[in-house]
């Protein structure tokens, strides 16, 4: 233990310095297994499948609860597994050992439940039974002294000044807007290809488009046929 002196020839002990914690390692990297090639990945695999890792006999150190059935055992079962449980369940239902209460029940009347599964009639009677026959319920008991006055007397409320005046409401006429001569824009005239091209609704220009097409598919077709026929004609005329 060392000591030492200052100007005023005191002593001091030394301050001690103080056990730090161990430090704990942190390791924020990705386990290896995801950067590992798939052969590797798939040995491992076939490995853990025919030689699995022989592990020491589990030490419960708490008691063990049944906890039923797993989420992940339940959604690993096919849908016939299923479908049977089901039926089996409504058909002979487990038998459960009775409730235990450790505390004094308290009746809450009808639950929501219950009472949205009432069909309408019943809820219908029910509304006419209250209003007819109401409950009667007993003297609420207040557990805290009743406040006479509950606006303090220093305050001083006024009614607002709408209540107050009782004059009938006058409205004047809207000042006459001056006169104004209309003016009326006369829009050039636009040539038919600008005013396909102007025309914002796609439907129309797309059936206009058909139509066009159509009338020189028409045109064609009619020209052929004017044509095939001025060469039978021809050939029947002038026989070879």
């Amino acid at each position: 233990m060392s000591y030492r002196s200052n100007t005023a020839e005191a002593w001091y002990q030394d301050p001690q310095p103080s056990a730090l914690p161990p430090e704990i390692p942190v390791n924020l990297l990705l386990p290896a297994s995801l950067t590992q090639p798939l052969w590797k990945s798939l040995l491992a695999n076939l490995r853990d499948t025919f030689a699995p890792q022989k592990l020491p006999p589990l030490q419960l150190t708490s008691r063990p609860v049944n906890v039923g059935l797993l989420l992940g055992d339940r959604l690993s079962l096919p849908w016939f597994r299923t479908v049977f449980t089901n039926i089996g369940d409504v058909i002979s239902p487990e038998i459960l050992p009775p409730l235990e209460l450790e505390s004094s029940p308290v009746d809450v009347g009808e639950l929501v439940t219950d009472q949205l599964s009432h069909y309408w009639w019943s809820s219908l009677l029910r509304n006419l039974a209250d209003q007819l026959v109401p409950e009667k319920l007993p003297i609420l008991e207040l557990t805290s002294k009743p406040i006479a006055n509950i606006i303090p007397e220093a305050w001083m409320l006024l009614p607002p000044w709408s209540d107050v005046i009782s004059t009938p409401k006058v409205f004047y006429p809207d000042q006459p807007k001056p006169a104004q001569p209309p003016v009326v824009l006369k829009p050039a005239p636009l040539p038919p290809e600008a005013r396909e091209l102007r025309s914002a609704n796609p439907t129309e220009t797309g059936l206009l488009r058909d139509l066009r097409r159509s009338r020189i598919r028409q045109r064609i077709w009619i020209a052929m046929a004017t044509a095939q026929a001025i060469y039978l004609i021809a050939i029947m005329v002038w026989p070879h």
